[in-house]
């Protein structure tokens, strides 16, 4: 039999029932939890290929994960980054939605409608994303856009962000990259000397500091 050593953590629920739940979806790897009365065991399991991936979000869909938004939604996103699996991905955000109605599902739906070509959709979906999208919404979303190499569309989600938001930490980013992609270095480093000024917490000042380090270099905080 395997044996390994884990380190259990305390549930802020009981469950009384055994359940595994799957989080950070990746495609060849994903976290797991087995929760069972006040006490979750975490461990990873990684795989070679994704259909294995596949058959544990199918059995997470059918336990606990449904009744929540983020457990649906994170399913659906994986098959949407592997482009994948698309019409079944479009129900697990609909099951997302109606779970809880975010920003974060509403434009993961947007973007599997874009894939199936459904372009009308996409767009009525993401404009109503749009409304129940905050700050750090926009901003995060599009930095994931920068990290799928979408700079242009980026741009245009940071446009977003500082047109709604321009005096907020959040605000004051999208400023600084959208400049800094401009070379208005100087510009850039003033947005970024604002955004840490407004940052609530010490962690964010000092994330922000690395932008601001590569900005005085006259770096592309956006590369």
């Amino acid at each position: 039999a395997l044996r390994v050593d884990v380190k259990p953590k305390p549930l802020a629920e009981n469950d009384e029932a055994l359940e595994f739940e799957f989080e950070n979806l990746k495609p060849t790897s994903t976290a797991v939890t087995l929760k069972w009365e006040k006490l979750g065991i975490p461990f990873a399991v990684s795989v070679n290929d994704a259909d294995q991936t596949l058959q544990n979000i199918r059995a997470q869909m059918k336990g606990a994960g449904q009744f929540a938004w983020q457990a649906p939604d994170q399913a659906a996103q994986f098959c949407l980054t592997r482009k994948i699996n698309l019409d079944e991905a479009l129900r697990w955000a609909d099951a997302s939605i109606q779970n809880e109605e975010r920003f974060e599902n509403l434009s993961t739906k947007a973007d599997i409608l874009k894939a199936l070509n459904r372009q009308d959709e996409a767009k009525t979906t993401w404009n109503k994303a749009l409304e129940k999208a905050k700050a750090p919404d926009l901003y995060t979303y599009g930095r994931q856009l920068q990290n799928q190499k979408k700079d242009a569309e980026a741009m245009e989600i940071f446009k977003e962000v500082a047109k709604r938001f321009p005096n907020g930490v959040f605000g004051y980013l999208a400023q600084a990259r959208l400049k800094s992609t401009a070379g208005d270095f100087t510009g850039a480093l003033s947005d970024a000397k604002q955004a840490q000024s407004a940052a609530p917490s010490e962690g964010q000042k000092q994330a922000i500091q690395g932008l601001i380090d590569r900005l005085l270099a006259k770096q592309d905080i956006n590369k």
